[in-house]
Order: C-alpha cells, then sequence, then structure tokens
C-alpha cells in the first residue's frame, strides 16, 4: 500500500439534491453517499446542532420546548439559511470521513427549482461555498432529472419531465440542452401529507402527526381505485376527547384525501403543454412523459396523467434519484456542465 497516496489531498467532486423532503449527495467514485431527510434538530438554548437527518426526523412532534426540529427548506428553496448551511456541513463532512484520503475541498453541483429567483440562488451558493465547498455549479432541478433518466436533452425533439417533489412539482419540456416551457406548483409531496392530515380532522375527527400521514400516503395511497382493499391503521389522537385513538382507513379513503392535489398536478400538466410549441407537442405525443421524484410512486398517478392528456406517461428506473444522478453524469461532463447551468449570483 502506498501511503503518501493515502495523505495526498484529492479533489473531489459531488453532486447535491438539496430537497424539500430529502437531501441526497453523489460522488462519481461512489454513487449516492447519502440519502436523509431534510431535517435538522437544534437546541434553542446553546444553538447546538443536535441531530440532522434521520436521527432528526425520529424527533418530530416529540421534542421538549428547547429542541426545535425544523425542516429549512421550502418548496426546494432556503427558507432558513444558518441551518441549511450546517447541514450541508454536516453532508459533506460526512462523505469526507468515509473516505480513507485526505479530501480537498470539493467541486459541487447542487440543484434547485426552476422558479428559484437570483437572491435565492445566491443563498445557495453562500451556502454550499460556506459549508466547505471549493466551487459551485447551479442546475436546474427537470433538467437534472432528464439527464439522470437519459432522455436526448441536446437534440431538437421534445422531452416532458414531470417532477413531483416534497415542496412542488416541476412540469418542464426540454430541447437543445434548455428548458423550453415550465410551470411549477406547491402542490406536490407535503401537501398530499397535509391533505390527509385535514382528511383525518375533517372526517374521522382525528389528530395526525405528520410522519404518520407520510407512512398512510405510501402504504395505501393512490390515484385510482386498488384491484384489492387496503386497510391501514391510522392512529392519532382524538379531537374530541382528546385520548389516543386508533381506526381502520382503507385505500379508498386516502384516494378521496388526495384527489384534489392529484387534480391540480393533472391540470398543471394540461396546461404547460397548451403553450409548448407545436413542434414540440408533436414529438412529446409520440415519445410520453417521464414522471420523477417520490410523487411519481403514487400508485395509479401515471394512469391518471396519461388518461388525462392522452399521451404515453412512465416513470423512470428510480424516480428518487434521478435529479441526483443527473448532476452527478454533470461533473463528468465539463462542457455540458458548464452549458446547462445557472450563471452565478455572486458575480451579479
Amino acid at each position: 500500500m502506498n501511503f503518501k497516496n493515502i495523505l495526498k489531498p484529492k479533489n473531489r467532486s459531488l453532486a447535491i439534491d438539496l430537497g424539500t423532503s430529502t437531501t441526497l449527495v453523489y460522488s462519481p467514485e461512489d454513487g449516492i453517499v447519502v440519502n436523509e431527510p431534510s431535517v435538522v434538530a437544534v437546541n434553542t438554548k446553546t444553538e447546538q446542532i443536535l441531530a440532522v437527518g434521520h436521527e432528526a426526523k425520529d424527533m418530530l412532534g416529540k421534542t421538549p420546548p428547547h429542541i426545535e426540529v425544523t425542516r429549512p427548506l421550502t418548496g426546494g428553496v432556503i427558507s432558513d439559511y444558518e441551518v441549511t448551511e450546517k447541514m450541508l456541513k454536516f453532508f459533506i463532512e460526512k462523505v469526507s470521513k468515509s473516505s480513507f484520503s485526505f479530501i480537498s475541498r470539493p467541486r459541487v453541483v447542487i440543484v434547485v427549482p426552476l422558479d428559484v429567483t437570483e437572491v435565492e440562488i445566491k443563498a445557495v451558493e453562500d451556502a454550499t461555498l460556506s459549508a466547505g465547498a471549493k466551487e459551485v455549479f447551479i442546475v436546474q432541478e427537470p433538467m437534472a432529472a432528464a439527464i439522470g433518466s437519459r432522455m436526448p436533452v441536446r437534440d431538437p425533439v421534445g422531452n416532458m419531465i414531470v417532477n413531483i417533489g416534497g415542496g412542488n412539482t416541476e412540469i418542464a419540456v426540454i430541447s437543445l440542452s434548455g428548458v423550453v416551457t415550465w410551470k411549477s406548483t406547491k402542490i406536490a409531496g407535503d401537501e398530499m401529507n397535509r391533505n390527509i392530515i385535514q382528511y383525518a380532522r375533517e372526517v374521522f375527527k382525528l389528530l395526525v402527526g405528520e410522519s404518520h400521514a407520510e407512512e398512510i400516503k405510501i402504504k395505501a395511497g393512490g390515484a385510482l381505485p386498488r384491484k384489492e382493499r387496503v386497510e391501514f391503521p391510522m392512529r392519532g389522537r382524538d379531537a374530541i376527547t382528546g385520548l389516543p385513538k386508533e381506526i381502520m382507513i382503507s385505500d379508498e379513503h386516502i384516494r378521496q384525501a388526495l384527489s384534489r392535489s392529484v387534480k391540480t398536478i393533472v391540470d398543471y400538466i394540461k396546461m404547460t403543454l397548451e403553450v409548448t410549441p407545436p413542434e414540440l407537442t408533436a414529438d412529446i405525443h409520440e415519445r410520453g412523459v417521464l414522471l420523477v421524484g417520490g410523487g411519481a410512486l403514487l400508485e395509479g398517478l401515471d394512469t391518471v396523467i396519461a388518461r388525462a392528456a392522452e399521451i404515453p406517461v412512465r416513470i423512470a428506473d428510480d424516480p428518487l434519484t434521478a435529479v441526483v444522478r443527473g448532476a452527478g453524469l454533470l461533473l463528468e461532463d465539463e462542457e455540458f456542465l458548464k452549458e446547462v447551468s445557472l450563471p452565478s449570483a455572486r458575480e451579479i
């Protein structure tokens, strides 16, 4: 073993999908090295970070007054700069510690939503550099997702991608390495969780926590009636008696709870198609729509969209990691990275 090589700092590149609900970090050498909730627990007395990721998410709704569990991103953009910076630093250091070599400050490709402002871009750049990055490239989420799904984004053809994340749903038509038309809505995974919480309160007079609502969505949620009825226990606090209560709910209840959000996503897809140039619409009609993001896993959603828009719809092979894998592929193609990355807001 050559100890000189171990002690020699090596340049490292990282791709980061800084999502509202989940943060993923990818390195060309090791693949996805971090896949954790974008949640941070802070001691408000000492301003100390107590936990990040899964450990912090497990604390949601269970903390004493001096411990605050926060999501520092809202709708895919930074809402709490200091906590985001600390969370990024934690994840970058975690990747560094997992390597046997001393790692110099990494080059980072980080993704942002389509409707991000210059101020929000600067916040992402500043937070990433303060967290330990040497250089930052900003790429739009749908572009990264399309690259990660191996869509021919450089070709003069219409590629339509729908990214249903935690904080927002983005619909984009991509051609010749650029986004031609797009729409964005805050109706996404987190809103679906809130739909279930609201439905439980209104229909069953049951107060349900966010984590439990998400679990119900994953286990029993759907956009279409299932072939076989699915039942799942819903646990919470009775709004009338204040006592713990458990009831059995079915997939039909959850489908009703999610119906408005599903309709909104379908409507936004149709609105995007309406403003897409005819030549690209013809390509999309032939090639179909690709779904990525956690929301793409909602059972039957692809079928509902296909029926409503009258075009083929398919789900990406690994919809949860398409964005970060696309950003990772850009790390290995410097020329293409410069072509698709946004101008730095720090230079304006």
